[in-house]
Order: structure tokens, then C-alpha cells, then sequence
């Protein structure tokens, strides 16, 4: 049996916060850049240099800077990967300004979370998670360049997961900037797509078709799955949404959702449901738990709340190239053409 770390290690902030805290201040791009000392790398993040040469020598410990004999600060490889220009992309998960690294930080509040079942994340900075995205578009723009970049790794697979095809107009409904609905209608050219989103995103996702030649074949449509959708499909989509949510909140989007099928219809929850289809991740479940309620649900769950809704599990359609992700296809209950 491998030995794993120790619990001190497992439990060590120190490390952590040096790493976001060094991502935030855009350490790696400095040094990148030529700085190659704390007073130099200092001035050019308005940092405080004697306090930053300490971080950047726990970050030689940890290996993502090297010291040469003459005291300069070099990336190692692994150090390289917090550039902003990095193609993955990891320093704007961890830049505590940002959407999610800012949730992160609710983390510290996870003894209320646990004891009281409130949410850590309004703990910590008096509202929700998703008021304050909505108070604050720097951070709502993070939000939703980070979740694209997310969703956009599995878009292709996602398209290959499920026979798209048999459809004359798929609904994403909280469908972000239309990454997903994008890649699905370039893949499949007889289809129209429509979606549902709040105003901002809305916008952007407008911008989005246009540059992608999409606009004819495209709508936007306004609203919230708190109400009811306002436009008709016979597909309708919901990806990456019910894990924010807690259980009445997904009987909710899942009723409306619901209210807009006729029988022959699908509604396609695409969630993280892991490799068996029950085998969520524990670290993202807690995540959800500590940001906003939510929880990552396996199909037998998801086909539970669905059941509630007036709606049935037809098959789960795991995405090809994936370890986690399946697109759940549900159609109403008691409906034809299985």
C-alpha cells in the first residue's frame, strides 16, 4: 500500500496560500518578464519585499522557482505553469480576485457550512454566491470565462456523446456564452438552436453566434429556469447546472423545464456524474456544498429528482474520452417513443 502524506501536510494552508497568492500578484509572469528578485518582482506587483522573497523561497521548496548561486529567481517547469499565457490556463483558477478563487477562500468558513448546513461562501462575505457574481461584472466575467473554458474541454465529446441529429431545435437553457450550443450546431447543420440566459450573459452570447456565423441560426432568448422558459424546442439542455443548486432549487428548474416538454421531447441534464455513473467527485461535492448548497449527484439521484418533475430516465449516454462527464436523457414520464 502506498503511503500517502502525512495529515499535517494534507492540512497545511501555507502552501496553498502561496500559491494563489503568488498566482494573484502574477509572480510567474514577472519573473517570466526578466524580474529576477524579490525587489524587483516587488515593485512590479506592489508587493512588499522582504514578506515576498519569504514566499518565493517556500516556492523554490516546493519547485516552481529555481535560485541560482547569484540569488536570481528563475520558472522551473512546473512554476512555468502559472503564466498567465500558459495554455492551461491554471493561474485564473487560483487568483483569489477571481470568481473561483475567491470562492475557494469560503473554505475558511466550512465549520458553519458542516455544523449549521448554511453556505460557507455567505459565511464568509455576507451574501450568495450567485448575488454577488450579479453585484459584481468583474467577477461575473471571470465566472463565465472560467466556466466556458471548463465546459469547452468536453464540448466536442459532448457532441459525440448523444445523437443530436434526431432533433429539429435544441434549447440550452443557462447556456453561458453558447460554447456548448456552438460546437453542437457546427457539428450538425440541420439544426436551429435557441438560448435561455439573463441579460448580461445574454449579450455576450449574442456576440459570440454573430462572430461564429451562427446568427441565422441561432436565437437568444432572455430569462431564468426559475420561470417559465420562454421559448419552445424539442430538445432542452441543461449542462453543468443542477450541481449549483440544492434539491428544491432542482425541482424547480427541472419543473419548468418540464412545463415546456411535449411527450416526444428530451430534456439532457449533461452533469459529472463519474466513471460509473454514481461515483461523484467528493472534492467538487464539498465545493458545491461550501459555495452555494449545491451537490453533485450520480444518475440514480438525478433520476430521483427527475421523477419528482414528472420526468423519466431514458438512458445515460457517457461521454466518449471522458472519466466523469454523461449526458442523463429524460423525457416526461408515461410519454411515447421511447
Amino acid at each position: 500500500m502506498t503511503q500517502g502524506p502525512g495529515l499535517r501536510a494534507m492540512a497545511d494552508l501555507a502552501t496553498p496560500m502561496s500559491i494563489r497568492v503568488g498566482a494573484t500578484l502574477g509572480v510567474a509572469d514577472h519573473v517570466a518578464a526578466g524580474a529576477t528578485t524579490a525587489e524587483s518582482i516587488a515593485v512590479r506587483c506592489d508587493a512588499f519585499a522582504p514578506a515576498l522573497e519569504r514566499l518565493l523561497l517556500h516556492w523554490v521548496w516546493l519547485g516552481l522557482l529555481h535560485r541560482s548561486s547569484s540569488g536570481a529567481f528563475d520558472l522551473t517547469e512546473l512554476g512555468g505553469q502559472l503564466r498567465s499565457d500558459h495554455p492551461a490556463g491554471k493561474r485564473d483558477w487560483l487568483d483569489i480576485r477571481g470568481s473561483v478563487g475567491r470562492g475557494d477562500l469560503a473554505f475558511v468558513e466550512l465549520m458553519h457550512t458542516i455544523t449549521t448546513g448554511g453556505s460557507a461562501y455567505r459565511a464568509r462575505y455576507g451574501q450568495d454566491f450567485w448575488d454577488d457574481l450579479g453585484s459584481d461584472p468583474t467577477l461575473r466575467t471571470s465566472f463565465d470565462t472560467l466556466m466556458q473554458r471548463h465546459v469547452e474541454a468536453d464540448d466536442a465529446e459532448i457532441v459525440d456523446a448523444y445523437p443530436w441529429a434526431r432533433h429539429r431545435t435544441v434549447v440550452d437553457v443557462a447556456g453561458g456564452n453558447g460554447a456548448l450550443l456552438a460546437t453542437i450546431l457546427r457539428a450538425h447543420p440541420g439544426l436551429h438552436g435557441v438560448l435561455v440566459e439573463l441579460d448580461e450573459p445574454a449579450a455576450r452570447a449574442r456576440a459570440a453566434f454573430d462572430s461564429a456565423g451562427l446568427r441565422e441560426r441561432v436565437d437568444v432568448a432572455v430569462g431564468s429556469f426559475f420561470e417559465p422558459l420562454p421559448t419552445r424546442g424539442d430538445a432542452y439542455v441543461l449542462s453543468a447546472v443542477l450541481h449549483d443548486w440544492d434539491d428544491e432549487s432542482c425541482l424547480r428548474i427541472l419543473r419548468n423545464c418540464r412545463a415546456a416538454t411535449t411527450a416526444t421531447d428530451r430534456l439532457l441534464v449533461i452533469e459529472a456524474v463519474g466513471h460509473d455513473g454514481e461515483s461523484v467527485d467528493p472534492r467538487m461535492d464539498l465545493r458545491m456544498l461550501a459555495y452555494t448548497g449545491g451537490k453533485e449527484r450520480g444518475v440514480g439521484e438525478l433520476a430521483d429528482l427527475a421523477a419528482r418533475a414528472d420526468l423519466e430516465l431514458v438512458r445515460t449516454h457517457l461521454v466518449p474520452g471522458s472519466r466523469y462527464m454523461a449526458v442523463v436523457e429524460l423525457a416526461p414520464a408515461g410519454g411515447q417513443d421511447r
